[in-house]
């Protein structure tokens, strides 16, 4: 095997705690943001997305929202970030 495996993406999802979700609209309807995916960019820095579920009820679309920049999204974007680079790091392997 080549020592040089090309990786095209990295990213976890990450369950957003109750005291830090928000709502957010799209087309008239009311989303509550439950979880972020965040990617690792080839740069090194992170891009991160959330998404949820209407208000009103449903499945509803999977539309993405931008992240607000507050301070305690950020860092839970930077924890979460960390614990899956150590979780990456002790894999053992396929199942």
């Amino acid at each position: 095997m080549s020592s040089e495996v090309e990786v095209s993406a990295l990213a976890v999802n990450i369950t957003i705690p109750e005291e830090l979700r928000w709502t957010d609209t799209r087309r008239g309807t009311t989303f509550r943001l439950t979880t972020l995916n965040v990617r690792l960019l080839p740069d090194g820095h992170l891009a991160a997305k959330a998404y949820g579920r209407p208000v009103e009820g449903g499945r509803g679309a999977y539309v993405s929202f931008p992240v607000p920049g507050r301070p305690e999204l950020a860092a839970l974007v930077a924890e979460a970030a960390a614990r899956a680079g150590e979780l990456w790091a002790g894999h053992r392997g396929l199942g």
